[in-house]
């Protein structure tokens, strides 16, 4: 479907272009969200053939989730979607300045679980045996080999490890500015800004996504795509689609420059109390959840936080407790009932697709998911089939648990 309006560009903060012409009126896809997950299906789409796709964006690209992710790339999940998935994502970035052009700090020191119960250490062994099989260099560790690796960590309580040395960590930001800026250069439109205020079904019984309503506007569409990360959930209540995605707060603090050296430590993880640190640059990132999950779209900082935080640094890794902090930030991870994301087409309203749900780690399956839901919306077979992700399977097979999220 041609549009019917033409647009200019021009230099945006993302390294891209950015749409300043009206919004066009007609498109065959819109994509709501211009995080990793929109610009990566809008690049594969376009990749597809598929011509006037639209990227509509509340704020700018990559200005929600991702851009506030820790940055943690890993194939260490429960769920054999899920490491697929992960695997073909690692894979996608760790050829991503070859393919694309840009630089995006990928660095491969491994993902370290630190498991303080038996049970745990058990339900680990499982899963990294499933891991094995499917082709990853996953092992469990002893607390020997633990300290050796990680000789910051106070082993004590703790009973062994999990480990992926090809796991690591690389900036968000920079992976959707290379998407975006690849989605434009075959024609994709992004419209900064843009926020999604309804929808037109057509209704009655023949109810099918034919327009998205904008703030700038109305689109007339074939197709839509739902990748709008915590936000998701409202904006499938507008159409009538249940998402089941509410939003969580997580916070992030970035170290001054340390004096030590830092270059084979890996994304550390205390699994049970889901606090964490890996490098950052010169300096170092941690994460840890608040001491009240706060369930709402704030995503402003706690000024307690800081205190959670040194109680989780002294108790786990004592020798990084002289840091001085240099800044922060708080974001929303996106969850669901299971913690497994939502994949699919809906059911109730044709036309209508989500990408959405991802529970800490959409950014980095981002890259894989843009394939797959590209695939499935040109009536191609994913390399991966993620039928078990659909949003019914809430009220068919029920629960599809996702263990290793933190």
């Amino acid at each position: 479907m041609e549009s019917s309006t033409a647009s200019t560009t021009a230099p945006d903060t993302d390294g891209s272009a950015s749409t300043t012409g009206p919004l066009p009126t007609e498109a065959s896809v819109v994509i709501i969200g211009a995080g990793v997950m929109g610009a990566a299906i809008a690049f594969h789409l376009a990749e597809r053939g598929v011509e006037d796709i639209v990227i509509v964006e509340r704020d700018t690209p990559g200005a929600g989730s991702t851009s506030k992710a820790a940055g943690g790339v890993r194939c260490q999940f429960s769920d054999e979607v899920n490491i697929a998935l992960a695997a073909r994502g690692l894979e996608v970035l760790r050829n991503f300045e070859a393919d694309f052009g840009n630089d995006i700090d990928l660095v491969s020191n491994g993902y370290l679980f630190l498991l303080d119960s038996d049970e745990c250490a058990r339900t680990f062994a499982e899963n990294v045996a499933l891991q094995q099989r499917m082709g990853l260099d996953s092992r469990m560790l002893t607390l020997a080999e633990v300290a050796e690796l990680a000789p910051f960590v106070n082993t004590e309580g703790l009973v062994a490890g999990a480990y992926n040395p090809g796991d690591g960590h690389c900036t968000p930001e920079a992976v959707v500015a290379g998407f975006v800026t690849a989605a434009r250069e075959r024609g994709v439109t992004v419209v900064k800004h843009c926020e999604v205020t309804g929808f037109d079904t057509g209704g009655g019984t023949g109810r099918r996504a034919t327009s998205v309503i904008t703030n700038q506007g109305t689109i007339n569409c074939e197709q839509v795509v739902v990748a709008a990360g915590a936000w998701s959930g409202p904006i499938g209540d507008m159409a009538g689609v249940d998402l089941p995605v509410k939003p969580l707060r997580r916070e992030i603090m970035v170290s001054e420059p340390v004096d030590f050296d830092t270059s084979r430590m890996p994304f550390t993880i205390d699994f049970t109390t889901s606090y964490y640190v890996h490098p950052e640059g010169a300096g170092l990132l941690f994460g840890c959840p608040d001491e009240v999950d706060d369930w709402s779209f704030n995503d402003k900082r706690d000024p307690n936080w800081l205190a959670t935080l040194a109680e989780h640094i002294e108790a786990r890794t004592p020798e990084l407790g002289d840091v001085e902090a240099k800044h922060g930030w708080a974001g929303l991870y996106e969850m669901t009932p299971d913690h497994n994301a939502l994949i699919g087409e809906a059911e109730e309203l044709p036309g209508f697709f989500y990408a959405c749900g991802f529970s800490g780690h959409g950014f980095l399956m981002g890259p894989a998911v843009g394939e797959v839901v590209a695939d499935i919306m040109t009536g191609r077979t994913p390399f991966v089939d993620v039928s078990p992700l659909d949003k019914r399977r809430f009220t068919t097979t029920g629960l599809r648990k996702e263990l290793n999220v933190i």
